[in-house]
């Protein structure tokens, strides 16, 4: 009797949800995904993901989800997943995720991502609101439940070492004093690192035209010096020959017994 051979399921890699519903949910979740690419660049075995489904249970493809930020720490980078089986990532779930609240978001549709988060694994879970400013966090606790934190101001992620302050809007602190930045933010820095790079060729060019037109300045100096002593020399050389031939004009008239003086 043969072994029955049991179809293999798809694990789609989309959802059919779009990434966002409005361009301020998008610029969000773009800045936090880049912001945490930057914060662990150097680290091969952290790996970073934006919109991407999470598949935390083998053989059962319609448990998922796509946080709109997520940290998996012991996980290589790759160039490319598709979405992130869970038992094909030595069953490493997710540590840290984020959700960036749209105007479709509802209360139950929230609870049930809570839900699925404290279910599969996740040790951090934030949910900001950029309409209205809002941002609440839950931490896994000793029960193993995503505990809401108390205050979030000024908050550290215990994973990611990045501290929560919240102004007009939400601002992520680095460990090394800096923050998550927008990509226009990041590219207004270039245009200025630019600009002052260029600045400073230009000055070390000036300088340099600067040092050299000095240099030229010094050189045609010793030349005209050294034009003056050849001058010098030759006035020099003319008086001594003028007077050579004076004192042997005198000796001649000495020696035909006149007195040059007396001339």
């Amino acid at each position: 009797m043969s072994a029955v051979v049991m179809p293999e399921l798809d694990y789609p890699d989309d959802n059919g949800e779009p990434m966002a519903e409005n361009t301020l949910q998008f610029e969000w979740i773009v800045t936090l995904k880049g912001g945490l690419d930057a914060l662990f660049r150097a680290d091969p075995d952290v790996f970073v993901a934006g919109d991407l489904l999470w598949y935390p249970v083998h053989g059962q493809p319609r448990v998922r989800l796509a946080p709109d930020a997520m940290v998996a720490f012991g996980r290589p980078k790759k160039t490319y997943r598709g979405s992130y089986k869970q038992w094909e990532e030595d069953n490493v779930a997710p540590q840290v995720v984020f959700e960036v609240i749209s105007p479709s978001n509802h209360a139950p549709e929230m609870r049930a991502k809570h839900a699925f988060y404290e279910r599969h694994g996740v040790e951090e879970y934030y949910v900001y609101d950029p309409d209205r400013v809002t941002l609440v966090g839950f931490l896994r606790d000793a029960r193993g439940r995503l505990a809401p934190l108390a205050v979030m101001e000024g908050h550290v992620s215990p994973r990611l070492g990045v501290r929560f302050e919240l102004a007009d809007q939400l601002v992520l602190h680095t460990p090394d004093g800096g923050r998550f930045r927008t990509y226009m933010e990041l590219v207004e820095e270039a245009d200025r690192d630019r600009s002052r790079a260029n600045a400073e060729i230009a000055r070390a060019e000036a300088e340099r035209d600067r040092a050299e037109a000095e240099r030229d300045r010094a050189e045609a100096e010793r030349d005209r010096a050294q034009v003056e002593r050849g001058r010098a020399q030759v006035e020099r050389d003319r008086a001594e020959a003028l007077l050579r031939a004076n004192e042997a004009l005198r000796a001649k008239l000495r020696a035909a017994g006149i007195d040059p003086d007396a001339v």
